[in-house]
């Protein structure tokens, strides 16, 4: 269950990370308002998965999916690069948080 957490808090990651984007410099309330949500539930879902899982690996691996998450969201909704390096990198980032889950003891 703590990763199920995990992944569903690094969702909130790419949520609260694609609402400051949107949300002009937290000028519009409403991204400024997704923002505090999905940061709020990410934060805590984190920190709940950190109650059974190791504190690295569940840092980690939030912040991969966060990054992975939020790449991809650059790439498909603001037309941001997707060159060779920029994909050959995001997938490193996937195989090492799948690395870390196999490596993990929960």
């Amino acid at each position: 269950m703590a990763w199920v957490l995990l992944i569903i808090a690094g969702c909130f990651e790419v949520g609260f990370t694609t609402c400051m984007k949107l949300s002009n410099n937290f000028s519009d309330w409403r991204w400024t308002s997704g923002f505090l949500v999905c940061a709020t539930l990410s934060f805590v879902l984190l920190s709940k998965a950190a109650e059974t899982l190791p504190l690295g690996t569940s840092y980690a691996v939030w912040t991969g999916i966060g990054a992975v998450g939020t790449a991809l969201v650059g790439i498909f909704f603001f037309k941001e690069s997707s060159d060779f390096w920029r994909i050959f990198f995001i997938f490193t980032l996937i195989a090492s948080i799948i690395g870390l889950k196999f490596v993990s003891a929960d």
